[in-house]
């Protein structure tokens, strides 16, 4: 490593290193006894899934890089092929322990609480018939093999699906000695069969893998020959796209083109029953052209992530998070006029603690108010058969008119925003789709309301999605305001958005690409100005990410000149904290709880004075200098106190709370004693939900 490598070393956390580390700690939840049991295991599958998602995105992106051999090196100065060998380790170490934690621990409790997934050798004679007609009904019909020979070349195999290799002898029908076959299992069919009950023999659920039944029953798929092996597979591509937004008129028609191809993108890993022979794994690497480092070896199911479809499957709700009931603030009752409310008062609500409906009714009084002229709303994330899109389209039906700005590139979610698209289009709703170059990730709506031969605005920004599932889960803050400054300046981005032309300056709002960066710097700056000028100084922020170096540097510079640095950081993170001479004032936390905390909030103490901001974004390059984002300050003393009180709340979480040190290892915190534990979340659960 060169002397400049080591003084980076010394600074920075690796970005794909940290985010593996946010998914150990996701999946150190699995293993926590207070936690129930179902889930426990619905944590392990969201581990995997990141996981899955780490290597279409993250590993894809570096292996692009690695191919061209590109000189780039990260913020702590590792180079592509450094990095990519750090991620070998560490996610092998992690699916290691997947394996582990769902073989030992989860599925023998699981077993405990009569759930079993029975594996053929356990199969009594009454199941095994039963299971044998399923396949013959269901699986056999639609069950295609191709067999590996000149007439018949190795298929495509679709990003992560579920695929068998099979190993055969003898002569088929035509005389052809073909001795392997690949066999993809359909998609339609789901992996994991419930018995019926009368035909279990140790409880109301049993469970059989997809992967067991065609295991037992392949050889009829091969009439007159022997399989000799059968053994499962998954590919994962490259699931990232690329779309010259200045070279095609029609982004819509690119994306399409572009999606058609996700399936088939470039291999980047390799998962296989770890019993399979040697010489065919060999014969599958050599076919996708892949290294050792990307090969993993499934103690299991190759797709833990399926395992998930048996939380609806099992009524046990004492294997479960109790249920909750949001709560509405009694302000934002459905029979109040929500317009005569936020122009008396902002109107914060805190999701999924209090409810999301609010903001669903928010949009269907404007859409049924006479005096509701237009609507604008940006849409990122927003679900199949919304109701927000269903307000939209009752809007634009009564002749108002509905601006939609809707962001194609969403990823993962591109083809449900093409639909979405032009569901809206077909309504009368005039749809745009950003600005090219730049994802447009801001959460706002904006209502014109004609008042007294005048117009005011009424508006909603939030830092998460419109999508009424994911609010359930995910916490956000969204404000309800009528302030005329504010709305002038959605109403100044909505026109960046839609139109052309220069850069307007706006009152209160921040705004990437443009002064959010700069404003997140100057308060940094200033709380150091305090700092230096004997004043007490304090810092917080909650953010999903922190990576962008200037910020990074900015806060190590407060560090030195004694700003108190609070960082609530639940996934990435590249700040080192507690380093001599650097980064000794500064600590940092993540939450991995009940909930995914999304929530992002700056607030500066300023002499006192604190400032709040709420924003759509994270600390990443991409939000700074890429994305449109606003950042909305919370203005309302109520208001402004209300996000404080909740930030110290997590600052004290003992129970939830993961301490970064400064080697980058997460320390889980732990109370003192049973009586003092603190949990932010349960904390906010029983504030906002009584």
């Amino acid at each position: 490593m060169s002397e400049q490598q080591e003084e980076q070393s010394l600074l920075y956390f690796n970005r794909e290193i940290s985010l593996l580390e946010f998914n150990s700690r996701v999946l150190s939840q699995a293993t926590f006894e207070s936690i129930p049991l179902l889930e426990r295991l619905n944590y392990l599958c969201i581990s995997c899934s990141n996981l899955d998602e780490f290597y279409e995105i993250r590993v894809a992106g570096l292996l692009q890089l690695a191919e061209v051999d590109s000189p780039l090196m990260s913020s702590e100065g590792l180079t592509v092929h450094q990095q990519l060998e750090l991620i070998k380790i560490r996610s092998h170490e992690l699916v290691a322990e997947q394996y582990r934690v769902l073989n030992e621990v989860l599925l023998p409790l699981l077993a405990v609480e009569n759930i079993h997934f029975l594996k053929r050798v356990d199969w009594s004679e009454n199941q095994h018939q039963w299971l044998s007609d399923y396949f013959f009904q269901h699986l056999r019909p639609i069950l295609t093999p191709v067999g590996l020979d000149s007439a018949h070349p190795f298929p495509r195999i679709l990003n992560k699906s579920l695929n068998f290799i099979i190993a055969l002898s003898g002569k088929d029908a035509f005389g052809r000695n073909s001795e392997r076959a690949i066999l993809q299992a359909p998609r339609s069919l789901p992996r994991i069969i419930q018995l019926p009950k009368d035909e279990t023999d140790s409880g109301d659920y049993d469970f059989v893998f997809l992967t067991s039944i065609i295991h037992e029953f392949v050889n009829d798929l091969f009439h007159g020959m022997t399989v000799v092996g059968c053994h499962q597979f998954r590919v994962t591509r490259n699931s990232d796209f690329f779309v010259d937004e200045e070279a095609t008129d029609d982004l819509m028609n690119a994306m399409k083109g572009e999606l058609a191809l996700r399936n088939y993108g470039d291999e980047v890993r390799l998962e296989i029953d770890t019993h399979c022979p040697e010489l065919t794994v060999d014969f599958l690497m050599a076919r996708f052209e892949l290294t050792d480092d990307r090969l993993f070896l499934a103690e299991g199911p190759v797709n833990i992530v399926r395992l998930q479809q048996i939380y609806k499957l099992i009524d046990r709700p004492d294997l479960k998070f109790p249920k909750y009931t949001p709560k509405v603030p009694a302000k934002l009752s459905s029979k109040k006029n929500y317009f005569d409310v936020i122009r008396k008062n902002d109107v914060l609500l805190h999701h999924p603690f209090e409810s999301f409906a609010p903001v669903v009714e928010f949009l269907r009084q404007a859409a049924k108010d006479p005096d509701v002229v237009a609507i604008k709303q940006t849409l990122y994330r927003t679900g199949a058969k919304s109701p927000i899109v269903e307000a939209l389209v009752n809007a634009a039906r009564t002749g108002k008119e509905v601006t939609v700005v809707i962001e194609l590139r969403a990823r993962f979610d591109e083809q449900d925003n093409i639909d979405l698209a032009n569901r809206l289009q077909k309504e009368a709703v005039h749809v745009v789709y950003g600005v090219v170059g730049y994802k447009t990730h801001a959460k706002m709506c904006l209502v014109l309301r004609r008042e007294e031969k005048t117009f005011r605005y009424y508006m909603h920004m939030g830092t998460g999605n419109y999508h009424p599932q994911t609010a359930c889960l995910y916490t956000d803050y969204g404000l309800f305001t009528s302030d005329p400054k504010l709305g002038e300046d959605i109403q100044r981005v909505f026109v960046q958005l839609t139109s052309l032309g220069k850069v307007a300056k706006l009152n209160k709002l921040l705004q990437s690409p443009f002064t959010l960066h700069k404003g997140v710097l100057d308060r940094i700056a200033k709380e150091i100005e305090y700092a230096e000028s004997g004043n007490k100084a304090r810092i917080i922020f909650k953010v999903n990410s922190l990576v962008e170096e200037k910020i990074i540097q900015a806060l190590y510079k407060a560090s030195q000149a004694g700003v108190k640095v609070q960082l609530i950081v639940r996934g990435v993170c590249c700040l080192k904290p507690g380093v001599p001479g650097v980064s000794e004032n500064i600590e940092v936390r993540s939450i991995i709880g009940r909930f995914l905390e999304h929530t992002r909030v700056y607030a500066f103490r300023n002499k006192g004075d604190y400032e709040v901001l709420a924003s759509s974004a994270d600390f990443m390059v991409r939000n700074m200098f890429s994305r449109v984002e606003i950042s909305f300050p919370i203005t309302s003393k109520v208001l402004h106190d209300r996000v404080l009180k909740e930030l110290d709340c997590y600052l004290k979480d003992n129970t939830q709370a993961w301490l970064l040190q400064s080697d980058g290892r997460y320390q889980q915190a732990v109370p003192a004693d049973e009586s003092k534990r603190h949990s932010a979340q349960v904390e906010l659960m029983k504030k906002l939900t009584k």
